[in-house]
């Protein structure tokens, strides 16, 4: 649980902002759990614009090819200090603090065939100049194959540890899974020989269910998509994916439906385009599955619903705490999945109506193992419903949902 700047303010995020950010996270959203405060992609470019990335600009970059903050967005990183300042305020706040990073070495560093620290070797000779990103310009690939490929690793995370961060975001690394395998086990060892614990999140996705095994050994989160937004396609596009990880989650290994598109979003410009319905259905469908509940607004502009979206207590626990998620069934325009409490004989229920009317979705309590009747709760009000017999039912909007235990 946690905040990524991402959807916000793309590459542009300054050090004043992530304050003011981490500020308001600590008050409003660390009660209820959310702890990690991320910056997201280019906090080491000084000229980042927007969600386009530009090309051939200096990055800002130690002379052994590791980048480090852009000192005139982040001030305080300045003589050589890196992410420590801002991480020791997150942790000031009680926040645990992450970054972003993309697979590879930077291109200015290769083409510059700088040292890697601490070996003879140079960042040209590492440098995958094929296997590249498709979207970003920064980095080429690094060949595993090559002497010095593991110790650029190593030195970057050791870098990063020295600074306090908690959480890492790899970028560029989840796609093409099998291809970037030998970059993903570089980092998992990295991260390991750092002497810091650190949360490894891997992106973009779709991460393929055939790595199932594989990622999970590796990295904490992974993402099942591509970047998601607020858009009711991309919404419906989840519920899939959801279901056909569930088998493979486990504790310290999840499933990542990316970011939630909520309140004041892309730079400011507008707020999500999702209804009130359609964001309780985001809500109820990361909750029950168990995906990483990660806000993307700008905490700045947090208002009232929002805030009241992301601190139900009694929803928050469904994804902390449930067990045995899945998806219950899925006939035409309803859905509904279930899990189970971990320190109870409860049973959770969420339902969706995936359609453009209103419909009645319902689920027999056999098929919760739920024996005669059971007492219902509606999660998202707080209110006891009448006791179920056999079926428990109830009529939800167009994209709607609801989330219920029954006991």
């Amino acid at each position: 649980m946690g905040w990524n700047s991402w959807d916000s303010f793309a590459a542009t995020i300054t050090e004043e902002q992530a304050r003011a950010n981490a500020v308001v996270m600590a008050d409003k959203l660390l009660p209820h759990g959310y702890d990690v405060f991320t910056v997201d992609i280019q906090w080491y470019e000084p000229g980042a614009v927007g969600f386009e990335y530009r090309v051939g600009v200096e990055l800002a970059m130690d002379g052994n090819g590791r980048l480090l903050p852009a000192p005139n967005r982040f001030p305080s990183a300045a003589g050589g200090k890196g992410f420590k300042p801002l991480a020791d305020y997150a942790h000031s706040l009680g926040l645990k603090f992450g970054i972003h990073l993309m697979r590879g070495v930077p291109r200015l560093a290769a083409d510059r065939n700088l040292p890697i620290l601490g070996t003879r070797y140079r960042c040209g000779d590492i440098a995958d100049r094929v296997n590249i990103c498709p979207w970003n310009s920064d980095n080429y690939g690094v060949d595993m194959s090559k002497p010095g490929a593991q110790a650029y690793y190593d030195s970057v995370f050791a870098l990063i540890a020295s600074w306090g961060v908690d959480f890492v975001k790899v970028d560029d690394i989840a796609r093409p899974y099998h291809r970037n395998q030998p970059e993903i086990e570089a980092v998992r060892r990295a991260i390991d020989r750092s002497g810091r614990p650190m949360m490894l999140s891997i992106s973009p996705g779709e991460t393929p269910l055939s790595a199932a095994a594989h990622v999970a050994g590796h990295a904490n989160l992974w993402r099942v998509s591509d970047d998601f937004w607020d858009e009711w396609p991309l919404l419906l596009s989840q519920f899939k994916r959801l279901a056909d990880w569930a088998p493979h989650l486990r504790p310290g290994a999840w499933p990542d439906a990316d970011m939630l598109p909520l309140g004041l979003l892309a730079l400011g410009k507008r707020r999500t385009r999702f209804t009130p319905d359609e964001q309780r259905t985001m809500m109820t469908l990361w909750a029950i599955a168990r995906s990483p509940l990660i806000m993307g607004g700008d905490l700045r502009a947090l208002d009232a619903d929002t805030l009241a979206l992301l601190t139900n207590d009694a929803v928050l626990a469904v994804n902390q705490h449930g067990t045995a998620q899945r998806q219950l069934f899925r006939i035409g325009n309803q859905l509904a999945w279930t899990s189970r409490a971990s320190r109870s004989t409860a049973r959770y229920l969420a339902l969706f109506n995936i359609g453009e009317t209103a419909e009645e979705v319902g689920a027999d309590l056999a098929s919760l193992s739920i024996a005669r009747s059971a007492r219902v709760r509606d999660l998202w009000t707080g209110s006891d419903l009448a006791d179920a017999r056999t079926r428990f039912a109830v009529t939800l909007p167009p994209h709607g949902s609801g989330l219920y235990r029954l006991v």
